[in-house]
């Protein structure tokens, strides 16, 4: 079985149906990258993401009370893609 772990990030979120009341949020994540160029000695961690998944878009709609409101645009995250069973 294949797994992989590729980073993302937050960059929109949307709150439905207004943004005084949400009862749910649609959290937009990309896949990092620099603006510029990156150390010759590719110690940048995002380098190295963006080397092998140089592009890519996630959406996310949520609607758990308990996570309302928890998320803000910068938050970064490693996803990991594992086959199930």
């Amino acid at each position: 079985m294949t797994t992989m772990r590729a980073k993302v990030r937050i960059t929109g979120i949307k709150k439905y149906p207004n943004d005084e009341d949400p009862t749910q949020e649609a959290l937009t994540f990309n896949f990092p990258a620099k603006d510029g160029a990156y150390p010759a000695d590719g110690s940048d961690e995002d380098q190295q993401f963006a080397r092998f998944s140089p592009a890519g878009a996630l959406s996310l709609t949520i609607a758990n009370p308990a996570l309302l409101g928890k998320f803000a645009v910068g938050d970064t995250f490693y996803l990991v893609f594992q086959p199930v069973g």
